[in-house]
């Protein structure tokens, strides 16, 4: 699994958010569009994408892309 692809699959579940300004390091509940529906989104693209279940509890201890990146690896 590597951070690059991850970030990029996050960034796809974004609708108007320029994916080219989601890196890594972006706290992605700043985000404008940040709701509770891209976060079933992310967690569902989780699951179909690398096959990991992430909960929403989980989702919302992490703080960065790359937080959410490692849980999913440790998995």
């Amino acid at each position: 699994m590597e951070l690059e692809k991850f970030v990029k699959d996050f960034a796809n579940q974004f609708d108007e958010t320029d994916p080219e300004t989601i890196t890594a390091a972006t706290v992605y509940k700043d985000l404008d569009e940040w709701s509770s529906l891209i976060a079933f989104t992310v967690i569902a693209m989780v699951k179909v994408e690398y096959d990991k279940t992430v909960t929403g509890a989980e989702l919302r201890h992490c703080e960065t892309v790359e937080d959410l990146f490692n849980l999913v690896a440790a998995k």
